[in-house]
Protein backbone atom coordinates (compact mmCIF):
# COMPACT_ATOMS: atom_id res chain seq x y z
CA UNK A 1 0.00 0.00 0.00
CA UNK A 2 2.21 2.34 0.94
CA UNK A 3 4.44 1.62 -2.06
CA UNK A 4 1.29 2.21 -4.72
CA UNK A 5 0.89 5.34 -2.21
CA UNK A 6 4.68 6.50 -3.12
CA UNK A 7 4.09 5.83 -6.59
CA UNK A 8 1.36 7.92 -6.98
CA UNK A 9 2.69 10.69 -5.05
CA UNK A 10 5.92 10.47 -7.83
CA UNK A 11 3.55 10.34 -10.62
CA UNK A 12 1.89 13.36 -9.71
CA UNK A 13 4.71 15.12 -9.00
CA UNK A 14 6.21 14.84 -12.78
CA UNK A 15 3.03 15.71 -14.26
CA UNK A 16 2.96 19.38 -12.05
CA UNK A 17 6.22 19.80 -12.69
CA UNK A 18 5.93 18.97 -16.41
CA UNK A 19 2.83 21.48 -16.16
CA UNK A 20 5.30 24.05 -14.25
CA UNK A 21 7.59 23.75 -16.79
CA UNK A 22 5.11 24.30 -19.41
CA UNK A 23 4.40 27.66 -18.29
CA UNK A 24 7.55 28.93 -17.96
CA UNK A 25 8.82 28.00 -21.13
CA UNK A 26 5.51 29.88 -22.46
CA UNK A 27 6.30 32.62 -20.21
CA UNK A 28 10.16 32.70 -21.18
CA UNK A 29 8.60 32.69 -25.28
CA UNK A 30 6.73 35.31 -24.38
CA UNK A 31 9.11 37.44 -23.26
CA UNK A 32 11.39 36.67 -26.40
CA UNK A 33 9.05 37.72 -28.67
CA UNK A 34 8.08 41.38 -26.44
CA UNK A 35 12.46 42.12 -26.71
CA UNK A 36 13.09 41.05 -23.26
CA UNK A 37 15.94 38.90 -23.67
CA UNK A 38 17.45 39.03 -20.04
CA UNK A 39 14.04 37.82 -18.77
CA UNK A 40 13.42 34.92 -21.53
CA UNK A 41 16.78 33.43 -20.49
CA UNK A 42 15.81 33.42 -16.77
CA UNK A 43 12.91 31.25 -17.64
CA UNK A 44 14.52 28.85 -19.12
CA UNK A 45 17.24 28.42 -17.10
CA UNK A 46 14.30 27.91 -14.49
CA UNK A 47 13.72 25.07 -16.35
CA UNK A 48 16.99 23.60 -16.94
CA UNK A 49 17.03 23.65 -13.19
CA UNK A 50 13.92 21.83 -12.78
CA UNK A 51 16.14 19.14 -14.30
CA UNK A 52 14.27 18.97 -17.90
CA UNK A 53 17.10 19.19 -21.02
CA UNK A 54 15.48 19.59 -24.38
CA UNK A 55 17.01 20.93 -28.16
CA UNK A 56 14.28 23.05 -27.85
CA UNK A 57 14.83 24.69 -25.22
CA UNK A 58 18.42 24.61 -25.50
CA UNK A 59 17.54 26.69 -29.03
CA UNK A 60 15.60 29.53 -27.65
CA UNK A 61 18.40 29.92 -25.02
CA UNK A 62 21.02 30.44 -27.95
CA UNK A 63 18.16 32.70 -29.73
CA UNK A 64 18.20 35.15 -26.93
CA UNK A 65 21.92 35.14 -25.95
CA UNK A 66 22.51 35.72 -29.77
CA UNK A 67 19.71 38.86 -29.15
CA UNK A 68 22.22 40.08 -26.59
CA UNK A 69 25.35 39.47 -28.51
CA UNK A 70 26.79 37.63 -25.93
CA UNK A 71 28.70 35.01 -28.23
CA UNK A 72 29.93 32.08 -26.41
CA UNK A 73 26.78 31.42 -24.44
CA UNK A 74 24.83 31.25 -27.88
CA UNK A 75 27.52 28.91 -29.46
CA UNK A 76 27.14 26.86 -26.09
CA UNK A 77 23.54 26.25 -26.71
CA UNK A 78 23.16 25.74 -30.30
CA UNK A 79 25.90 23.20 -29.86
CA UNK A 80 23.90 21.78 -26.92
CA UNK A 81 20.97 21.42 -28.91
CA UNK A 82 22.97 19.83 -32.30
CA UNK A 83 23.61 17.23 -29.66
CA UNK A 84 20.32 16.40 -29.51
CA UNK A 85 18.94 17.13 -33.01
CA UNK A 86 22.32 16.48 -35.21
CA UNK A 87 20.58 17.59 -38.55
CA UNK A 88 18.46 20.30 -37.67
CA UNK A 89 18.58 22.53 -40.22
CA UNK A 90 17.42 25.84 -38.11
CA UNK A 91 19.83 25.03 -35.45
CA UNK A 92 23.03 24.43 -37.37
CA UNK A 93 21.77 27.75 -39.42
CA UNK A 94 21.57 30.17 -36.24
CA UNK A 95 24.68 27.88 -35.05
CA UNK A 96 26.42 29.49 -38.67
CA UNK A 97 25.04 32.61 -37.42
CA UNK A 98 26.87 33.44 -34.45
CA UNK A 99 29.66 30.77 -35.12
CA UNK A 100 30.40 33.97 -37.86
CA UNK A 101 30.85 36.67 -34.75
CA UNK A 102 34.23 34.69 -33.23
CA UNK A 103 37.40 36.01 -33.43
CA UNK A 104 38.88 33.08 -34.32
CA UNK A 105 39.27 31.66 -37.97
CA UNK A 106 40.36 28.13 -37.59
CA UNK A 107 40.22 25.86 -40.35
CA UNK A 108 39.04 22.19 -40.27
CA UNK A 109 42.10 19.55 -40.82
CA UNK A 110 41.32 17.55 -43.54
CA UNK A 111 38.82 14.51 -43.75
CA UNK A 112 39.27 11.13 -45.41
CA UNK A 113 36.18 10.30 -48.32
CA UNK A 114 35.82 7.30 -45.90
CA UNK A 115 36.11 9.53 -42.71
CA UNK A 116 33.45 11.33 -44.67
CA UNK A 117 31.17 8.66 -45.04
CA UNK A 118 31.29 7.65 -41.75
CA UNK A 119 30.50 10.92 -39.74
CA UNK A 120 27.64 11.41 -42.38
CA UNK A 121 25.99 7.92 -41.86
CA UNK A 122 26.68 7.94 -38.10
CA UNK A 123 25.71 11.72 -37.55
CA UNK A 124 22.51 11.41 -39.10
CA UNK A 125 20.85 10.86 -35.54
CA UNK A 126 21.98 10.90 -32.37
CA UNK A 127 22.73 7.71 -30.53
CA UNK A 128 19.18 7.64 -28.73
CA UNK A 129 17.75 8.36 -32.23
CA UNK A 130 19.35 5.19 -33.28
CA UNK A 131 18.82 3.29 -30.46
CA UNK A 132 14.67 3.93 -30.71
CA UNK A 133 15.15 2.86 -34.54
CA UNK A 134 16.41 -0.35 -33.66
CA UNK A 135 13.87 -1.09 -31.26
CA UNK A 136 11.33 0.19 -34.15
CA UNK A 137 12.73 -2.01 -36.46
CA UNK A 138 13.09 -5.02 -34.52
CA UNK A 139 9.37 -4.70 -33.29
CA UNK A 140 8.49 -4.75 -37.23
CA UNK A 141 10.46 -8.20 -37.50
CA UNK A 142 8.70 -9.80 -34.72
CA UNK A 143 5.18 -8.67 -36.31
CA UNK A 144 6.08 -9.82 -39.79
CA UNK A 145 7.62 -13.02 -38.17
CA UNK A 146 3.83 -13.59 -36.29
CA UNK A 147 2.15 -12.68 -39.43
CA UNK A 148 4.69 -15.46 -41.52
CA UNK A 149 3.46 -17.80 -38.68
CA UNK A 150 -0.27 -17.62 -39.38
CA UNK A 151 -0.20 -16.46 -42.91
CA UNK A 152 -1.75 -19.33 -45.21
CA UNK A 153 -0.32 -19.00 -48.97
CA UNK A 154 3.01 -19.59 -49.89
CA UNK A 155 2.94 -16.17 -51.46
CA UNK A 156 2.11 -13.92 -48.56
CA UNK A 157 4.59 -16.33 -46.09
CA UNK A 158 7.69 -15.23 -49.02
CA UNK A 159 6.80 -11.28 -48.72
CA UNK A 160 6.34 -11.54 -44.64
CA UNK A 161 9.95 -13.86 -44.85
CA UNK A 162 11.82 -11.02 -46.89
CA UNK A 163 10.40 -7.82 -45.32
CA UNK A 164 11.32 -9.87 -41.47
CA UNK A 165 14.73 -10.40 -42.76
CA UNK A 166 15.15 -6.89 -43.82
CA UNK A 167 14.17 -5.28 -40.63
CA UNK A 168 16.01 -7.73 -39.13
CA UNK A 169 19.15 -6.36 -40.77
CA UNK A 170 18.17 -3.27 -40.15
CA UNK A 171 17.67 -3.44 -36.83
CA UNK A 172 21.13 -4.48 -36.66
CA UNK A 173 22.28 -1.92 -38.16
CA UNK A 174 20.83 0.45 -36.11
CA UNK A 175 21.99 -0.88 -33.06
CA UNK A 176 25.33 -0.87 -34.46
CA UNK A 177 25.45 2.80 -35.70
CA UNK A 178 24.04 3.35 -32.18
CA UNK A 179 26.90 1.86 -30.08
CA UNK A 180 29.01 3.98 -32.95
CA UNK A 181 27.64 7.05 -32.02
CA UNK A 182 28.03 6.61 -28.39
CA UNK A 183 31.80 5.91 -28.83
CA UNK A 184 31.76 8.63 -30.55
CA UNK A 185 30.17 11.22 -28.13
CA UNK A 186 31.56 9.73 -25.19
CA UNK A 187 35.27 10.22 -26.82
CA UNK A 188 34.98 13.85 -27.79
CA UNK A 189 34.89 16.26 -24.82
CA UNK A 190 33.84 19.40 -26.21
CA UNK A 191 33.82 22.73 -24.93
CA UNK A 192 33.41 26.18 -25.44
CA UNK A 193 35.47 29.16 -24.96
CA UNK A 194 33.66 31.76 -22.59
CA UNK A 195 36.59 33.91 -21.95
CA UNK A 196 37.28 36.96 -24.01
CA UNK A 197 40.78 36.15 -24.55
CA UNK A 198 42.88 32.64 -23.63
CA UNK A 199 46.55 31.95 -24.03
CA UNK A 200 47.22 28.49 -24.99
CA UNK A 201 50.34 27.42 -23.19
CA UNK A 202 52.73 24.02 -24.15
CA UNK A 203 52.91 23.55 -20.77
CA UNK A 204 50.08 22.89 -17.94
CA UNK A 205 51.74 26.08 -15.98
CA UNK A 206 51.81 29.94 -15.66
CA UNK A 207 55.70 29.62 -16.60
CA UNK A 208 55.75 27.68 -19.94
CA UNK A 209 55.41 29.71 -23.10
CA UNK A 210 52.57 30.38 -25.18
CA UNK A 211 51.71 28.52 -28.58
CA UNK A 212 48.66 30.56 -29.40
CA UNK A 213 45.26 32.55 -28.28
CA UNK A 214 41.93 31.56 -28.48
CA UNK A 215 38.57 33.71 -28.54
CA UNK A 216 35.02 33.26 -26.74
CA UNK A 217 33.07 31.55 -28.78
CA UNK A 218 35.44 28.93 -30.02
CA UNK A 219 34.60 25.24 -29.78
CA UNK A 220 37.56 22.51 -28.91
CA UNK A 221 37.91 19.27 -27.55
CA UNK A 222 39.33 18.41 -23.92
CA UNK A 223 41.91 15.46 -24.52
CA UNK A 224 43.51 15.14 -20.86
CA UNK A 225 43.34 17.02 -17.42
CA UNK A 226 46.31 18.19 -14.77
CA UNK A 227 45.42 19.39 -11.86
CA UNK A 228 43.23 22.79 -12.87
CA UNK A 229 44.85 22.42 -16.75
CA UNK A 230 43.53 21.29 -19.28
CA UNK A 231 44.78 19.76 -22.62
CA UNK A 232 43.15 20.89 -25.39
CA UNK A 233 42.72 20.31 -29.57
CA UNK A 234 40.70 22.85 -31.96
CA UNK A 235 39.74 22.17 -35.35
CA UNK A 236 43.05 23.02 -36.64
CA UNK A 237 45.13 20.20 -35.12
CA UNK A 238 47.01 22.75 -32.98
CA UNK A 239 47.34 21.46 -28.92
CA UNK A 240 48.17 23.00 -25.60
CA UNK A 241 46.75 23.89 -22.55
CA UNK A 242 44.24 26.18 -20.48
CA UNK A 243 42.86 26.30 -17.12
CA UNK A 244 39.35 25.23 -16.54
CA UNK A 245 37.84 28.21 -15.70
CA UNK A 246 38.31 29.84 -19.42
CA UNK A 247 36.00 27.28 -20.76
CA UNK A 248 32.75 25.48 -20.54
CA UNK A 249 32.36 21.73 -21.44
CA UNK A 250 29.34 20.98 -23.74
CA UNK A 251 28.33 17.46 -22.16
CA UNK A 252 27.54 17.90 -18.53
CA UNK A 253 23.86 17.02 -19.00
Amino acid sequence: MLRATLAILMLLSSFFIQGQNETIFNTGTEAYNEGDYNKAIESYLKILENGEHSAELYYNLGNAYYKLNQIAPSIYYYEKALLLKPNDPEIRNNLGYAQNMTLDAIEMMPETGLSKIYANIVGMLSFDQWGYAAVAFMMLFVLLYIAFYYLNYATQKRIAFILGMFALLLAISATALAYMSYSDFQADRLAIVFTDEVIIKSEPNDRSQEVFRLHEGTKLNVLEEFNDWKKIRIADGQIGWLTSENIKLLKDF
